[in-house]
């Protein structure tokens, strides 16, 4: 099987423990994440080869993240080391009517500084069989961008599968390009879109038909007719009753019909940080496994279901795990 490449900032995470919050902590624990590398870390723990290609700065912080992903089996080697800080934020995990709430310390990364040219993504995407963007890292400054939309055009040139998770953040851009300006080129560069109705509205100003029987499925129509290269429009449903208990379903469109999931309880949350990475990581793994799309969606969403029990931004789980799930086995009874 060949590798699937992703390629993104990698911050370190500070959480207070249990739910805490930052005024009462006494201490604050100490991982890292990041959307992208979160989907290379699942993978590896699927089985599925995965490189995740970052910027750190050249000390002992950037050396530890490198480590971490190193050690859950993700190949870092083309890791560029240079620039001044690595780029932190601050969780603090809430509870029923209290929403979690996040606090970032990023700007003048080591990732935002970072120079396209130190990117051969011909030599980095030789091994490769998929590549997988979000939209997080054009937000983040002018050379990310670029080097993103290097390395979709040449996995366009080596006919290489590319996924984008749109994942508007509008707070992000501040830069001075935007996103309505730079996303339609990256998206037109996809296989695979993972878009809702409301990120194809502000970034495409694509809004469902009025007379639609279905709005997903008429936003998608008209994203693949935008974007031809586009195969396949995922996106989860997730409906928020607290901060404790979310309800969770896929859908996907791709042209030939609507594909739906069965919709999990996840009640109660443990760590909602990583889901929507954590569903991408598993729908890539269906994608290279099954050989129906909706099995491949099942697969996303059982993986992101359980990714929700679980501390950190990482999916720490397995495929036998994932397909138990799937059965319906989520009773949670104790295992001996």
């Amino acid at each position: 099987m060949k590798q699937v490449v992703t390629f993104g900032e990698i911050m370190m995470r500070l959480s207070p423990p249990l739910n805490y919050r930052f005024a009462q902590a006494p201490a604050l624990e100490l991982t890292y994440g990041g959307g992208e590398a979160n989907v290379a870390a699942s993978l590896a723990g699927l089985g599925v080869p995965a490189a995740h290609v970052t910027c750190f700065p050249d000390n002992d912080l950037g050396r530890a993240a490198t480590q971490q992903f190193q050690r859950l089996g993700v190949d870092m080697r083309h890791t560029v080391f240079r620039g001044p800080r690595l780029g932190l934020y601050f969780l603090e995990v809430g509870a029923a009517m209290r929403p979690s709430k996040v606090v970032y310390d990023r700007a003048g990364s080591a990732f935002d500084l970072l120079n396209p040219a130190d990117f051969n993504w011909d030599e980095i995407l030789k091994n490769a069989g998929w590549l997988h963007w979000t939209g997080i890292t054009p937000a983040i400054s002018a050379a990310a961008a670029q080097a993103t939309r290097e390395a979709i055009a040449a996995a366009r040139r080596l006919g290489i599968t590319v996924s984008g998770d749109v994942n508007y953040r509008r707070n992000l851009w501040q830069y001075g390009q935007r996103a309505q300006d730079v996303m339609p080129e990256l998206a037109a560069g996809c296989d695979v879109l993972v878009c809702s109705e409301n990120d194809a509205d502000d970034l495409f100003g694509i809004q469902p038909k009025s007379d639609a029987e279905n709005s997903f499925v008429s936003m998608a129509q008209q994203v693949r007719a935008c974007f031809p290269q586009v195969k396949q429009v995922i996106t989860t449903q997730r409906h928020t009753h607290s901060a404790s208990h979310n309800s969770l379903s896929g859908l996907a469109y791709d042209g030939a019909g609507l594909h739906t999931t069965p919709s999990y309880e996840l009640s109660p949350i443990v760590d909602r940080i990583g889901g929507g990475d954590a569903f991408m990581a598993g729908f890539i793994y269906g994608s290279l496994t099954y050989p129906e799309l909706l099995r491949a969606l099942a697969f996303g969403v059982a993986a992101s279901a359980l990714k929700h029990t679980i501390h950190g931004d990482i999916n720490l789980v397995t495929v036998a795990e994932v397909e138990e799930v799937m059965k319906g086995n989520t009773s949670g009874r104790l295992l001996r």
